[in-house]
């Protein structure tokens, strides 16, 4: 309720930067150390076998760090007068409700006023696609499967692993994402050292991914979204996406919607052909993107309720 209410002040971003720049800039420092530049030949045997090893130990750094600091700092926050808000305080700035909903609001104001180089440059902010070439639907298409990944990795995975392990499981859920986000690309660069990063990452999203969709379904329970097509959509098409878990929110959100998000998209040049999520229209419009908006409102309104009523459970007198 912080963050959905305050975010993360621009003032002290611009002060003192932001908890995830922190981790990033021990995860590229690391990567300066112990990651070779690539060389013309691709990396094959006991090379390959050294920088997956020199991943794995700068992961396991920047998870000792981070695990760390975030446990000793639970520990002392809490022994303090009002320390459990002041601890909230914190892990807020972990979650990225607010900032979500308006990054992905700005795109739509770009369509809406007939710019698609504004609604372009919108979206370039939240999606890793090229998007130089695209047109207003696959503007429209990428601020929406973004709204739908996120809302599993930047709301749903930090509040579930707040809930299951307080500070340090909220800390620790960014660091390995924010690894993920630096180094886990598929690229002759971080192929091996980014391993790691990117297979530990895909673990801990596997179980927001799936709860971030049912959220999704029981939100399109209302009127003008369709909770059965979006059940019928998770179960036929998201086990096909390449990633093993953002399948699972865009193809609930391709459902309730009525349209078909994901298939080919390119990345640096390259085209990839990802399978379609959801049977339903292609040309997705900036109304679209507003409605999409409105379901994550629902959505993430569920998950609130969801924990305050497990809260109010486990803090129960037996």
């Amino acid at each position: 309720m912080i963050e959905l209410c305050l975010g993360y002040p621009q003032p002290l971003v611009r002060a003192i930067g932001h908890p995830v720049s922190w981790i990033g800039a021990v995860i590229a420092g690391l990567d300066r150390t112990f990651n070779p530049p690539p060389s013309s030949a691709p990396l094959a045997g006991q090379a390959r076998a050294r920088v997956r090893l020199a991943g794995i130990i700068a992961v396991l750094i920047v998870l000792g760090i981070v695990g760390l600091i975030a446990f000793v700092a639970e520990r002392a926050l809490l022994r303090i007068p009002l320390g459990f808000f002041v601890t909230a305080a914190f892990a807020s700035t972990l979650i990225a409700q607010r900032s979500l909903h308006r990054h992905v609001a700005d795109v739509a104001a770009a369509l809406e006023t007939n710019s698609l180089d504004a609604g372009r440059a919108a979206v370039s902010h939240i999606v890793g696609r090229d998007t130089a070439a695209l047109d207003e639907a696959g503007v429209a298409r990428a601020a929406i499967e973004s709204l739908a990944e996120n809302f599993s990795d930047a709301v749903v995975a930090p509040v579930l692993w707040l809930a299951l392990a307080g500070l340090p499981g909220i800390a620790l859920y960014k660091a390995i994402n924010t690894a993920d986000s630096m180094i886990g690309h598929r690229t002759p660069r971080y192929e091996a050292f980014g391993w790691a990063a990117a297979r530990l990452d895909d673990l801990v999203n596997l179980p927001a991914s799936r709860l971030a969709a049912l959220l999704l379904i029981a939100a399109a329970l209302r009127r003008k979204t369709s909770a059965r097509s979006a059940w019928r959509a998770l179960r036929r098409d998201a086990p096909r996406h390449r990633s093993p878990n953002a399948g699972y929110p865009e193809a609930a959100m391709a459902g309730a919607l009525g349209l078909s998000l994901a298939g080919p998209r390119g990345y640096g040049g390259v085209q990839v052909d990802d399978a379609l999520m959801g049977d339903g229209r292609r040309d997705a419009t900036a109304a679209d993107i507003r409605r999409a908006l409105s379901l994550y409102r629902t959505a993430d309104a569920v998950l609130i309720v969801f924990i305050a009523i497990m809260a109010a459970i486990l803090s129960a007198p037996m």
